[in-house]
């Protein structure tokens, strides 16, 4: 990446420490919280037959069996390779397993697919890593993991999800909030502080149990060499210390305040207990601190002080009612201890110090106080108190949420030489031979994922919209991230970017241009070299889109179910009518949004160097054939628009070119909005290509330019690209802002409530049902875990926000529109777009009664619970009530975006 001149001297110490951090191997971010929140049930850990992977590893064996390519933990932290973890778990006196992870239903186990049943929030997080806190709730009663199951497993997908707080466990607040901080004094110095305090009416019995362990490198038989940790037997009274030593990482080092019971095992599979049969690698498995901490049997344990897993047990027999119990641990790494220090002005704890001395407070105290510096400088100063709270909320989970990724595809399919040799099935077409084109696919970086449990692996479109929130705050690693979905060992030799673990070469929409330019901006529009680097691997996935998903050249598009589950009548990647083709209204609205986003990238770039300015010309020319083949296509003028509706629809089309619209008002004929841009008035007077080959089609072409709209305001002249003309327009516009259709209280909803109640709707030839469902998912499309029929999707809102700012500044400026639709209050475009983006903010701000409209139902009201903000997947489309995932601080932290960029700079930034 080009490096950027650094600010003279940096705003905060956080910002200069950014400074010293670009890259993602750099010291500061050494070690962050990159343990997964779940690892069981994911692909990688899938080598059955069948493809069945939350069968396969279950959450039952998460405590007793070795995980292949990753682990996970509560509140954990790890060096950026995986290799050294260090995580919290605890025990209340009566569950019957050690709490070391967060519970949840499985995709088959929900009546709405799989679901988190635990609660937890991300409560700060600095982009280095250097502060950060963490929220568990645990109930002090016996976790009830069988009548979560059970109950759930009785309920259709017409009924609530039964919950945690549905079991009665946390009645009268009887829980422990455990919150985990960590400090880093230096990148190899890191503070670990553990405190749970009980809320509840009576005394309780809590252990902590904080765990430090080697991911299981060797078993494998592909590397033998196998670390490990021993007790320091000489550690000075008042602490336990232990030293891990490892081939890469060298030795590290774990100081413990206190007394705790030391527990050693090793991170192998208790292969008796797990399968019943066969014989363990190590004779102290994974599942003896369990054993021995739950269960009192210690007979598993080593007795000689060495093993590459080691638990620390503090037991508290009585925790009064308010009272807070605390646990202290501070990590040393001597590979970026002195030496590698960055900015730090705090001093390293040497060898044989006193680690827990008034020099850890100071450590805690500074770097809090540095992270209050720091979002004062991010959140601008005039947002109020709340809208603060929930900026720095989302930015926390953001930075909770970057996750170690390991994934090889090709030796995921061979299985490993210590292993079975794989069934044949694994290398069918999928679901058995899942991702069998994508063998050159090896990742192991750290990747901002959508969150830590429900969705523990990235997803193409997603992490494109977590990197312009992460913008804000860690602007190189959100570059990092987009540049990482394009290098060779990510990106398909196709051109193809990968969707998601589950199916790579499922399709995503393309917004990866329209983040890289909104990263770009954001970043201060200076970093030519990384716009050269994305633009440059982007073409390449863009030829993939016109060889791959436009099968009759007809520039219109049929990517699938890009990423919006359920919103048609039928599965749109799978379950097209026998005998048509479906030319979808938002593939085809992708690839317009596309073209303007990759034009304005090539302007941007031709400023600086005109051999760019032919790819600015190939741009509008791809776009402007797209807009024309949206008005009409075929031999019998098909159109995507629909005159008598006046709408824009998917349009299943037989072999002679006969077209039939599926009449379904959704979020799929609202995207054509987004295909909207304003060309910059310097572009026609320095790029002489572009503006010769935009004369001549003007010219020559015009059926094709009605696309590109002026206007002038005084001397000031306009000029647009949309492809939906002005009468389409301000038809769009009155069912976008109709709060009986599309306007909800909260923001746009992804189906059109004039079908509450249910429709009958003609699929080529065959009627098929379809029903506004503004909360769960009443269907099992796609696994019934997201539903689009009807809920407010935050993505997709800010991409129509940011498109109606774009149309309020360019040559549509002078629209005038009813908001609401109906009401009789007429205004600027702007202003409705003004009044879009508070809906949106408004699902997490407090009411009169303290509840946030967009805390999911299941979270009870009061003090403890209402000060939490969440991020929800998405929102119900009546009430704004969050749904699905509940810690989806990947594209729903865009509401940080919203909060920090005001609409007069939102517009700016997308058209600078």
């Amino acid at each position: 990446m080009t490096s950027v001149e650094p600010e003279e001297r940096p705003r905060t110490e956080e910002h200069g420490r950014l400074e010293h951090s670009p890259d993602d191997g750099d010291p500061w971010r050494a070690w962050g919280p990159y343990v997964s929140g779940r690892q069981w049930g994911t692909v990688r850990e899938d080598y059955s037959a069948d493809g069945d992977a939350w069968s396969f590893f279950p959450f039952d064996h998460a405590h007793a069996r070795a995980y292949r390519w990753g682990e996970d933990g509560i509140a954990g932290i790890c060096d950026r390779y995986g290799f050294l973890n260090l995580a919290v778990a605890m025990w209340n006196r009566h569950d019957d397993r050690l709490k070391e992870r967060y519970f949840g239903l499985t995709n088959g186990e929900g009546n709405h697919g799989e679901d988190a049943k635990e609660y937890w929030w991300h409560l700060d997080a600095t982009p280095t890593h250097s502060w950060a806190k963490h929220l568990y709730r645990y109930p002090q009663a016996a976790f009830p993991y069988a009548v979560l199951r059970e109950t759930n497993a009785s309920r259709g997908h017409d009924d609530p999800e039964f919950q945690l707080v549905d079991t009665g466990v946390l009645e009268d607040d009887r829980f422990f909030d455990v919150v985990t901080t960590h400090a880093k004094a230096s990148p190899g110095d890191i503070l670990m502080t553990i405190e749970a305090t009980n809320h509840g009416p009576e005394p309780a019995p809590l252990d902590l149990v904080p765990q430090l362990w080697f991911r299981n490198t060797w078993a494998w038989g592909r590397d033998d060499r196998t670390p490990g940790i021993e007790v320091v037997a000489d550690a000075p009274p008042g602490r336990v210390a232990l030293r891990a030593t490892h081939a890469h990482l060298g030795v590290v080092e774990l100081h413990a305040e206190g007394a705790p019971e030391v527990l050693v095992c090793d991170n192998e599979t208790h292969v008796e207990a797990v399968f019943g049969e066969g014989e363990s690698r190590s004779a102290h498995p994974k599942d003896a601190v369990d054993r021995a901490v739950v269960h009192g049997d210690p007979s598993l344990l080593a007795t000689d002080g060495r093993g590459t897993k080691v638990a620390l047990r503090y037991s508290f027999a009585e925790v009064a009612p308010g009272e807070t119990v605390r646990v202290r641990l501070r990590l040393l790494d001597d590979a970026w201890a002195e030496g590698s220090r960055g900015d730090s002005d705090l001093p390293a704890v040497p060898r044989g110090g006193e680690p827990f001395g008034q020099g850890f407070d100071d450590v805690v105290t500074t770097r809090r106080r540095e992270a209050d510096a720091f979002y004062a400088e991010v959140v601008p100063e005039d947002v109020g108190d709340e809208e603060r709270l929930v900026a720095r909320r989302a930015f926390a989970g953001l930075n909770w949420s970057k996750q170690l990724y390991r994934y090889d595809v090709r030796e995921w399919l061979e299985g490993d030489p210590a292993g079975p040799p794989p069934p044949d099935s694994r290398r069918d077409r999928e679901p058995q031979g899942r991702n069998t084109s994508w063998t050159h696919l090896a990742l192991a970086d750290v990747i901002s994922m959508p969150d830590e449990w429900e969705y523990p692996w990235f997803a193409a479109w997603d992490l494109a919209f977590h990197t312009v929130a992460l913008a804000h705050i860690d602007p190189a690693f959100a570059k990092n991230q987009l540049l990482l979905m394009c290098r060779e060992w990510s990106q398909h030799p196709n051109g193809q970017l990968p969707a998601y673990e589950w199916q790579f070469g499922d399709v995503n929409p393309p917004v990866h241009a329209w983040a890289a330019w909104q990263v770009y901006v954001l970043d201060g529009a200076r970093d030519h070299g990384f716009l050269v680097r994305v633009f440059t691997k982007l073409l390449f996935n863009f030829s993939w889109w016109l060889n791959r998903k436009d099968s009759d050249g007809s520039n219109l598009f049929e990517g699938g179910f890009l990423g919006m589950d359920n919103i048609s009548v039928f599965d749109r990647s799978r379950e097209v009518p026998s005998g048509w083709r479906l030319e979808q209204s938002d593939a085809t609205s992708w690839m317009a949004f596309t073209c303007l986003q990759m034009l304005r990238i090539a302007l941007e770039l031709s400023r600086v160097d005109r051999s760019w300015d032919g790819l600015a010309t190939t741009f509008l020319e791809h776009f402007f054939s797209i807009a024309e083949a949206m008005e009409t296509f075929g031999t019998q003028g098909v159109s995507l628009w629909d005159d008598e509706d006046e709408f824009f629809y998917d349009v299943l089309v037989d072999e002679h070119d006969q077209g039939s619209p599926v009449r379904v008002r959704s979020l799929v004929g609202l995207l054509p909005l987004i295909a909207v841009a304003n060309v910059p008035a310097w572009a026609f007077d320095e790029l002489g290509d572009f503006t010769s080959r935009l004369r001549w089609l003007q010219d020559r072409r015009p059926d094709l330019t009605d696309s590109l709209l002026h206007s002038q305001d005084g001397e000031v002249v306009h000029n647009s690209l949309t492809p939906v003309v002005r009468n389409r327009l301000e038809a769009i516009l009155r069912r976008l802002f109709d709060e009986g259709e599309f306007l909800s209280p909260h923001g746009i909803r992804s189906l059109s409530a004039a079908y509450r109640g249910g429709a009958d709707i003609d699929a080529g030839g065959t009627s098929v049902h379809i029903e506004y469902d503004p909360g769960e998912s009443t269907t099992g499309m796609f696994g019934g875990n997201s539903n689009w029929r009807g809920p407010v999707w935050f993505p997709t809102n800010v991409l129509i926000l940011d498109a109606l700012l774009v149309l309020a500044d360019g040559a549509d400026g002078d629209v005038r529109v009813e908001f609401p639709t109906g009401s009789g209050r007429e205004v600027a475009l702007e202003e409705a777009a003004i009044g879009l983006r508070e809906r949106l903010i408004s699902l997490f701000l407090p009411g009169e009664d303290g509840r946030r409209p967009g805390t999911p139902r299941e979270y009870p009201g009061g003090d403890l619970w209402d000060v939490h903000p969440t991020f929800s997947e998405h929102f119900n489309g009546d009430t704004g009530v969050g749904l699905g995932a509940s810690h989806q601080t990947g594209w729903t932290a865009l509401v940080a975006h919203l909060v920090c960029t005001p609409p007069e700079t939102l517009r700016e930034e997308m058209d600078t």
